[in-house]
């Protein structure tokens, strides 16, 4: 199961009712969150939500209005007397800003590492999911993230007698680890006792960025397509292309293209101040559309 909330929507700079881009998603008793906008705190504050289980921060790039808020949130985590350490990923140079910021949060009391993305892709597993980074078309150097739970087969209990497997290394194999009995030195292994993989769960966050092919290519299938819809107005889209943005009607087409269950369209350009007027249009494009906004939520749970 993945619970997921946009904390903030907006894009360039904050409105009165609109926090600069960040989500948050929980799984399995920890936490990730993806960009860090002024605001964070803020939303994530309203919603209820512990910071303490945050133990990764991705950063799409290194604009302002998906940074700014992370020195704010460190000294947030480390007044609340966090000792465990903090990964941040994020694309070259990564190190360097992090470093930059922290100058207004120098004395931390956990440790902060800095993962640089060396690759187009690449993918890192952490926490019980996996993690892609993949490079996307921006004015900087940008990346999109998809976040993957993977579910092991169904166990199978009558497999587990035949093989006259104990039942206290039952509960180990179902959740896919390797087991000994020390007392006969017999190895249990989980494909033993499991089905084929069942289908898992798939979240794609992109932003900032024209269409290219590897959104689509990543974002296959998601059961929630998290996408900028920066603009909505037809005269807009001259600003678009030239500052690498996307507009509402093109993230509907890659959701159609790239078959996703669900599209959540987010970072509104500020002069887009009533982004569903244009609902009719997005939902003729693609019919599961839904307009974010900040503090909305949900819970994507395993098929049956």
């Amino acid at each position: 199961m993945i619970d997921v909330c946009l904390l903030g929507c907006g894009g360039m700079m904050p409105l009165p009712w609109r926090h600069l881009t960040s989500m948050i998603a929980r799984i399995s008793g920890s936490s990730l969150l993806i960009d860090c906008g002024e605001g964070t705190q803020i939303e994530n504050r309203k919603k209820g939500w512990s910071f303490k289980p945050i133990d990764v921060i991705c950063i799409t790039h290194f604009h302002g209005d998906h940074i700014g808020g992370l020195p704010g949130l460190l000294l947030t985590m480390g007044n609340a007397e966090r000792t465990e350490p903090l990964t941040i990923i994020g694309p070259r140079g990564l190190t360097r800003v992090v470093n930059s910021l922290r100058v207004i949060a120098p004395e931390l009391p956990f440790e902060v590492r800095c993962v640089e993305i060396e690759q187009p892709e690449q993918e890192f597993a952490m926490n019980g999911y996996r993690l892609k980074a993949f490079r996307v078309n921006h004015r900087v150097v940008c990346y999109g993230y998809s976040l993957m739970l993977d579910r092991a087969g169904k166990f199978d209990p009558a497999r587990a007698k035949e093989a006259e497997i104990p039942l206290k290394f039952w509960n180990p194999l179902q959740k896919g680890n390797v087991v000994t009995d020390p007392e006969t030195g017999r190895e249990f292994r989980p494909e033993m006792v499991l089905g084929g993989a069942r289908k898992g769960l798939k979240l794609t966050y992109v932003t900032d960025t024209r269409p290219c092919a590897s959104i689509p290519e990543q974002a296959k299938d998601s059961d929630l397509f998290i996408c900028e819809g920066m603009y909505g107005e037809p005269e807009k889209y001259a600003n678009a292309k030239e500052h690498r943005h996307m507009m509402i009607e093109e993230a509907c087409q890659i959701a159609n293209q790239a078959q996703v269950k669900e599209l959540w369209l987010t970072h509104y350009s500020p002069s887009m101040t009533h982004p569903e007027e244009y609902e009719k249009m997005a939902r003729a494009i693609f019919p599961h559309t839904v307009f974010g906004h900040d503090g909305m939520s949900a819970e994507l749970g395993f098929e049956e």
